[in-house]
């Protein structure tokens, strides 16, 4: 069944109505509150007629749109709810939404079938996996990786329409290094996420090349709808962060050839989730699996190779090797002090 917005109005507004126990409201008092609403949001003067709300808590009533509302009438002339806490906002998902939600889902899985349409995959999961939920058949059937600890997500809706609709932005930013916040104007092109951390993709007004803000670093920002959005003219983004782990590169940056050994009881990990989509095998032997993989070299490439610990060994370049020794070695350092320390707690 079909509902025009009109009609949403007015059961939204009966159904705030009648969630307030602290007022008695007659089938009048619906009409003349409903009325004032249509007039408020959509500037209907002809208000609304006592057939159409008499019909209106009918059909909340009914299951056609799912609510079940219990109205009753108190005294024989009173609207109210029987469950005090109830509400059709609250109300579950009815049967025939779940089933077409479904059809559509499964459309979705068969445009999935094509390349083009890989990155819809995480999408349609959690869609069918929340449509299951919703008729309580069971509790979730899959558990996708998330941190709702995370800050800034609340950030991602209205700067997701900055950068569609192409506004400058005002924003106020403080990295992990600064002493103190800063204000700029930004000019926002692209949200990237890299491991459940979401980065605004932009350009500073007073500085040139491309930056991003990590969005939990963000304190606050707003639309300057009187200052001139500047374009981005440079690589498309998808092959601008093709040969890149993580979010961390400067437009100067050039992938390099970083070649990989790891030990054959961790190989077949990387081979099953490789580490970007350049990856290649080099060479196998009775003890390691050489890969390689062409990147720019940054930070969350060196943290990503940290993370497999002894199972992998850096080849080449040099400076990746170099880099790579100089922190294992800053970590050797930490734990030597460490027992050192300990030593001397225990051994006075």
């Amino acid at each position: 069944m079909a509902v025009n917005k009109l009609a949403l109005i007015r059961y939204k507004t009966i159904d705030d109505c009648l969630k307030n126990r602290f007022r008695k409201w007659t089938l009048e008092d619906l009409i003349e509150k409903v009325s004032t609403t249509l007039y408020e949001l959509e500037g209907i003067t002809s208000g609304v007629s006592k057939r159409t709300i008499q019909a209106d808590i009918q059909l909340m009533r009914s299951d056609k749109l799912g609510y079940n509302a219990p109205i009753v009438v108190k005294d024989k002339r009173f609207y109210a709810y029987e469950d005090a806490g109830f509400s059709i906002t609250k109300a579950p998902i009815n049967n025939a939404d779940v089933d077409k939600m479904k059809e559509i889902v499964g459309v979705l899985k068969q445009f999935n079938a094509f390349n083009y349409f890989d990155e819809m995959s995480d999408m349609i999961a959690r869609l069918e996996n929340n449509l299951y939920k919703s008729t309580k058949q069971s509790g979730n059937n899959i558990q996708l990786e998330s941190n709702k600890l995370v800050k800034g997500l609340e950030c991602i809706p209205p700067l997701y329409q900055a950068v569609l609709n192409k506004r400058s932005l005002l924003i106020e930013y403080k990295s992990f290094k600064a002493q103190q916040s800063q204000q700029g104007i930004y000019f926002p092109y692209l949200l990237k996420e890299y491991r459940n951390r979401w980065f605004l993709i932009c350009k500073a007004k007073k500085r040139s090349g491309i930056l991003n803000l990590a969005l939990d670093r963000i304190i606050e920002f707003q639309e300057l709808p009187n200052e001139e959005f500047i374009a981005y003219r440079g690589v498309d983004f998808d092959r601008y962060y093709d040969d890149l782990i993580g979010v961390t590169k400067n437009e100067s940056d050039r992938a390099q050839k970083v070649i990989l050994e790891f030990t054959n009881d961790h190989a077949p990990y990387v081979v099953t989730k490789p580490l970007h989509s350049s990856q290649v095998v080099l060479s196998k032997n009775d003890k390691t699996t050489t890969f390689r993989i062409d990147v720019v070299l940054n930070y969350e490439l060196e943290r990503e190779i940290l993370g497999f610990g002894e199972c992998v060994k850096v080849l080449s370049p040099r400076l990746l090797i170099s880099k790579i020794k100089r922190r294992l070695a800053q970590t050797y350092k930490q734990y030597a002090m460490k027992e050192s320390t300990n030593a001397e707690i225990l051994n006075p």
